[in-house]
C-alpha cells in the first residue's frame, strides 16, 4: 500500500470511527482528484482525495455549501482534512444519468435536468465566485490551437490562419459577454448529474463554478460530449428552457436570438474541449478521451458552419484535417 493510499484510509477510518472499514475505487475524475468508496459500513460514504499539491479543496467546500443552502441535490461534506486534501462525502450511489439517456426516456430526464439547471440558476449565490470573464475564457480557447492543432494534428498555423483563429474567438467572446450572467456550474452534463434513489436528480463535480454567461450549462446539457442527440430535438429543448426562463421572470430574447446565443457559447466550449481532451491524453495520460473528440468536432464543424463569424475558421480546420481519424493519437 502507497503512504497516500494509507493515509486515505487512515483518513476514512478516523472520520467515521470504523476500523474495520475499506475502500474500494469509486471513479476517476478528469483532474488529480480521485473518488473512493467505503466498503464495511452502511450506508457507504464516498471519500474524496485531492492532493494537496495539485488540487486546492476550497472552491468545492465553498460550491457545495452554497448549493446545500440554495437546496440543490449534492454531496454533502461530513469531515474534512484539508491540510492532507481529503474530504468525506455522502453517497449519492452508481447512477450517472448518461445510462438512463434511452430513446424513450431522455425527454424525461433532460425535461428533469432543466428543472433542476432552472433551480440552480434562480437560488444558488453566485456573488464572489469567480469571473467567466474574457481572460478566462481566452485561455480556454487557446487549449485548441496548442494541444488540438500543434500537438493532435501536428499543425503550426500560419499568420493568416491566425487571423481567421482570432477572428472567430473574438466573435465568441463578443457573444458569450454579452449574456445575462447567473451562478454557472461549468460541467453540467450526463456523466456529472446522478440519479437518486428517490428519482431526483443531483450535481457532482462542481468545484470550478463561475459567475458567467446565462446558456453556458445548458448547451453542455444540450450539446453533451458525451451523447449526441438530433438538432431538432436540441432546439427544441432549448426553447423549452427559453420558455420557463420568461415563465420565471427573467429577461430572456426571442427564440432566434436564444438559439444564436446557445450555438455560440456550444462552439466557445467544444472548441476548449478539443484542446481539453488532448491535453488530457498527452500530458496526464488519460486516452479515454480521445474517443470522443470526432463528436465534439462535429458539433463545432456543424455548428461552426451556421454563422459567417466563424465559418471560415472551420473552412480551416477542415482543411487541416481532412479525412484523419481523430480518435488516434500522434506518433
Amino acid at each position: 500500500m502507497s503512504a497516500r493510499a494509507a493515509q486515505r484510509l487512515a483518513f476514512a477510518r478516523a472520520a467515521l470511527g470504523r476500523p474495520e472499514v475499506g475502500l474500494v475505487p469509486a471513479s476517476s475524475d478528469a483532474s488529480f482528484r480521485s473518488y473512493w468508496r467505503t466498503t464495511g459500513c452502511t450506508p457507504s460514504r464516498i471519500v474524496m482525495d485531492a492532493p494537496p499539491d495539485k488540487e486546492d479543496l476550497g472552491p468545492f467546500l465553498d460550491v457545495a455549501e452554497r448549493l446545500r443552502r440554495a437546496d440543490i441535490p449534492a454531496p454533502e461534506v461530513l469531515a474534512r482534512d484539508e491540510a492532507r486534501g481529503f474530504l468525506l462525502l455522502t453517497d449519492l450511489g452508481q447512477r450517472l444519468l448518461r445510462a438512463e439517456l434511452t430513446a424513450e426516456r431522455v425527454d424525461a430526464r433532460y425535461r428533469q435536468a432543466m428543472d433542476l439547471l432552472l433551480c440552480m440558476q434562480r437560488r444558488t449565490e453566485a456573488g464572489g465566485l469567480p469571473p467567466y470573464d474574457e481572460s478566462r475564457l481566452v485561455a480556454e480557447m487557446e487549449l485548441m490551437p496548442q494541444w488540438f492543432l500543434l500537438r493532435h494534428l501536428g499543425i503550426t498555423p500560419a499568420c493568416e490562419d491566425w487571423d481567421r483563429i482570432e477572428s472567430a474567438f473574438r466573435a465568441l467572446l463578443d457573444a458569450a459577454l454579452s449574456q445575462p450572467r447567473c451562478f454557472v456550474h461549468r460541467d453540467f452534463h450526463s456523466r456529472n448529474l446522478m440519479v437518486l434513489e428517490d428519482d431526483r436528480l443531483a450535481v457532482i463535480d462542481f468545484q470550478d463554478a463561475v459567475l458567467g454567461p446565462l446558456t453556458y450549462d445548458l448547451v453542455s446539457l444540450l450539446r453533451d460530449c458525451y451523447v449526441e442527440w438530433p438538432d431538432e430535438q436540441v432546439e427544441a429543448w432549448a426553447e423549452h428552457y427559453r420558455n420557463a426562463l420568461h415563465a420565471a421572470g427573467i429577461a430572456v430574447p426571442g427564440r432566434d436570438a436564444f438559439l444564436r446565443a446557445f450555438d455560440l457559447m456550444g462552439l466557445q466550449r467544444h472548441i476548449k474541449v478539443l484542446g481539453i481532451f488532448c491535453r488530457l491524453w498527452y500530458r496526464d495520460g488519460k486516452p479515454g478521451y480521445l474517443a470522443d473528440l470526432p463528436r465534439v468536432w462535429g458539433y463545432v464543424q456543424r455548428i461552426g458552419r451556421r454563422h459567417a463569424e466563424t465559418k471560415h475558421l472551420i473552412e480551416q480546420l477542415e482543411r487541416w484535417i481532412g479525412d484523419r481519424d481523430l480518435s488516434r493519437a500522434a506518433d
